[in-house]
């Protein structure tokens, strides 16, 4: 019972977008026809109903009012079909004629042998036919119970209206012809949805195309094949829409799926990173304390370089692990003390601590006034200390100089650190920003990097919705250059 009801279902609702056009499109034609058949059988019906009466109406009004009354005087003698009314040749055999006087009398002029009497009307519809010129026309049963159209009409004679002439037929032949035009309608109608059908389908198929085109590009697309494109300028707008948007959100998965890859081999070459960075101070402290434990504990002057040489890698450790910290904290997009503020302030308060750090390095200052923007000023003071430390590194101790400068620049302040260090291939310069990138590893671990520091001021510039930029030549020292939103442009 169910797999029936399933089937029906099926039939009725099926679940193909080709079917379920073609049955809902024949439903609507097939009910507009409906309609139209309708609508032709009441059209059809009210003409040929006001047809016949006028045409009894003419019948009535051709023979003179003394006729009609002369008629209605006479006594009748034949049975049933026989009296000798007038115009009973102008009507066709099975009519029922009447006269109807003044005083609602009612006279048989004409009746068929086979039915039964005249209907008579209520007097009310007398009088109406009486008083005005205008025909009547009813559908009565006689006693029969078959239908008849009734047609009133008044007569006169010399001006003065004598009574009413009631002509009724039955309404057989009238329906009969309604039913015969109706069910030609359906029958054409039949053929009509047949052939629409037929013609329908292979329309309908072509005009799928593009869909199953889409559906056999769509089946070929997987993770390993991102790269295939649905065709887009099939001559159909839908479905070029729905190619177009399939084709963006292909795209949106592919970067997606390209950002995973890249993010994967990121962490990849991080883990193998910070493990290398960790297993090198890690391995000279494990020799030192080997040294140690074969005796040179009794050693004073071994004892004291074992100690000073694992408390400087315990530092690096430590460096690298606060350092790890803050990226991951700065990965999570903290919520920084950001304040309206003058940046000059924060360099001019570092000034110092810079010059000390310098060493016998040159260090100049170039400050613009008003150099407001909004910040943290402590991960500030980190990026500039990064910066500066980084410059530090990379210049003679004696011949090198450094260059702070702060100005306005295109709706903004920007914080500049040059040097005239050995400056920084080409080739480097994409990847200055990479965790653990190094140009000189032997020169970044004498001085204790890890290859972080230009990471953590590029993720703290980023937080702070800034930009930061390098430019360097080999020979021509380098540039550091960042750029904050200035407060008059926030607001």
């Amino acid at each position: 019972m169910t797999a029936a009801i399933k089937r029906i279902k099926r039939f009725f609702f099926p679940e193909s977008l080709r079917y379920q056009l073609l049955s809902r499109s024949l439903f609507i034609i097939a009910a507009l026809l409906l309609l139209i058949g309708l609508f032709q059988y009441f059209l059809m019906h009210q003409f040929l109903f006001r047809s016949k009466a006028q045409t009894l109406q003419n019948q009535i009004l051709a023979i003179p009012g003394e006729a009609w009354l002369f008629s209605s005087n006479m006594p009748r003698r034949e049975g049933p079909g026989q009296g000798p009314g007038p115009g009973r040749g102008l009507f066709i055999p099975e009519t029922q004629i009447a006269f109807i006087d003044p005083q609602f009398n009612l006279t048989e002029v004409s009746q068929p042998a086979d039915s039964g009497s005249i209907p008579r009307l209520p007097e009310q519809t007398y009088s109406e036919a009486l008083q005005q010129k205008k025909m009547i026309q009813q559908v009565v049963k006689d006693e029969a119970g078959q239908e008849q159209l009734v047609v009133l009409q008044s007569v006169g004679s010399r001006g003065k209206t004598v009574g009413v002439v009631q002509v009724g037929t039955p309404t057989k032949p009238l329906i009969d012809v309604l039913i015969s035009q109706l069910l030609t309608f359906l029958l054409l109608a039949v053929l009509a949805l047949v052939a629409g059908l037929l013609g329908f389908l292979p329309v309908l198929k072509r005009t799928l195309v593009p869909l199953s085109n889409i559906v056999s590009t769509v089946r070929q697309i997987d993770a390993g094949n991102l790269t295939e494109r649905l065709p887009t300028k099939q001559g159909q707008t839908e479905i070029d829409r729905l190619s177009v948007s399939f084709n963006g959100m292909l795209e949106r998965i592919e970067s997606s799926f390209e950002a995973e890859k890249e993010a994967k081999e990121q962490m990849r070459r991080f883990i193998a990173d910070a493990s290398h960075e960790l297993r090198t101070p890690l391995t000279s402290i494990h020799g030192f304390l080997e040294v140690l434990l074969r005796g040179a504990v009794h050693q004073p002057e071994q004892l004291h370089k074992a100690l000073t040489s694992m408390y400087s890698e315990s530092e690096r450790i430590n460096k690298l692990v606060q350092d790890l910290l803050l990226l991951a904290r700065l990965d999570r997009t903290p919520t920084f003390e950001k304040t309206p503020g003058d940046l000059g302030d924060v360099v001019k308060e570092m000034e110092t601590q810079l010059k000390l750090l310098a060493g016998e390095r040159k260090v100049s200052f170039s400050i613009a006034e008003d150099a407001y923007c909004v910040f943290d000023p402590d991960k500030m003071k980190q990026v500039i200390l990064n910066l500066f430390h980084n410059a530090v590194q990379h210049t003679d101790a004696a011949k090198g100089h450094i260059h702070i400068s702060l100005d306005h620049w295109e709706g903004g302040i920007r914080l500049t650190v040059k040097d005239n260090g050995p400056g920084i291939a080409q080739e480097h310069l994409t990847y200055l920003f990479d965790r653990f990138y190094r140009i000189d590893t032997s020169r970044a671990r004498k001085y204790g990097g890890a290859g972080l520091g230009l990471s953590i001021t590029k993720s703290i510039v980023d937080l702070h919705e800034g930009t930061i930029e390098v430019e360097s030549a080999e020979g021509a020292g380098c540039a550091f250059r960042v750029w904050l939103p200035e407060l008059r442009a926030i607001e």
